[in-house]
């Protein structure tokens, strides 16, 4: 089968289309025939060795977490799949290989996704849609009524923060670039606010949630910008978001009652239910900005590492 993997680290030079071999699946897994996939910055930070510690790194490695495809094959003891249903999912740290003709699974980490869905679409939704989703309802604990501020809000986390918030019942003030305002508003955002022109920082509002879709804020910025029980969440901790999060959980102790935490995207079939009851409801989808053949990866990654996509980056497989 076709795969693109990478022999080194380095830019998307490194980055090859090569025969190799179909992968094999266990007993808990099934085997899918991708029909696409998609760029997560993630992908780019285990190519260009950044994430190297965090992942397993050894090569030849094939890169990837999205997938949408059919199932071909399954293991004993899948019972929730069969040959050829359609199905979506993030595939596991440790394994990754969804920039390949062929991926294995574990039958937990997928669902079927909806009839209102393409696989275009569907490869667009997993690790994304499934960090917004772990975020504001397993680290934020999101309640209807609540006042949420996303920011990076039209990035690929962050448009799917925008619309699980809303759909939450949450009120959601977006941050993002003045060419992405009308993209935000129609994904729901009650008010949006242009980082190029305003910092919300200095604005009296306070929120109940702060999601940090983009890494690029932190608890001691934006706390005074948090109600007294506001929960802010970051994608990209650092030093300094660790360190408040050890000590807003230290402070709690005398009363403290702001939060500082992080979100760390686990796969998960269930959550991934969850969502396609939202899509099915129109409730939620997938912002798709440009779509690139296996061929054109390198293309793909270097316009992913400009950090300027709006929504997904999605790669056609088959």
């Amino acid at each position: 089968m076709k795969a693109v993997l990478i022999r080194e680290f380095g830019s998307p030079e490194v980055l090859r289309l090569e025969e190799v071999d179909k992968p094999v699946i266990s007993n808990d897994e099934v085997l899918i025939r991708v029909h696409y996939s998609s760029v997560n910055p993630v992908d780019w930070k285990i190519r260009n060795g950044s994430a190297r510690f965090f992942y397993d790194s050894k090569f030849p490695m094939v890169l990837g977490f999205d997938v949408a495809g059919d199932i071909v094959d399954t293991g004993s003891s899948v019972t929730r799949f069969k040959k050829g249903d359609r199905a979506f999912g993030m595939l596991n740290y440790k394994r990754r290989g969804a920039y390949a003709e062929y991926a294995c699974a574990k039958e937990e980490n997928l669902a079927h996704f909806p009839d209102n869905l393409d696989f275009k679409e569907a490869s667009a939704i997993p690790l994304a849609g499934l960090t917004a989703y772990q975020a504001l309802y397993y680290r934020g604990k999101i309640k209807s009524g609540e006042s949420v501020l996303i920011n990076g809000a039209s990035g690929g986390v962050g448009s799917f923060g925008v619309q699980i918030a809303k759909a939450a019942g949450a009120t959601v003030t977006a941050i993002c670039g003045t060419d992405n305002i009308e993209l935000v508003k129609i994904l729901g955002a009650d008010k949006v606010i242009d980082y190029r022109k305003e910092d919300f920082t200095k604005l009296p509002d306070k929120y109940d949630i702060i999601f940090d879709a983009v890494g690029k804020l932190s608890f001691f910025r934006v706390s005074k910008n948090l109600k007294d029980s506001g929960r802010y969440i970051t994608t990209l901790p650092d030093k300094v978001d660790i360190f408040s999060f050890f000590l807003t959980s230290f402070l709690t102790l005398f009363g403290y009652s702001k939060k500082s935490t992080f979100v760390g995207v686990k796969p998960s079939g269930s959550d991934l239910n969850s969502m396609s009851s939202l899509i099915k409801e129109k409730k939620l989808f997938p912002v798709i900005d440009r779509v690139f053949t296996m061929e054109q990866i390198r293309e793909a990654h270097a316009y992913s590492e400009t950090g300027h996509a709006r929504g997904k980056i999605v790669i056609k497989v088959f």
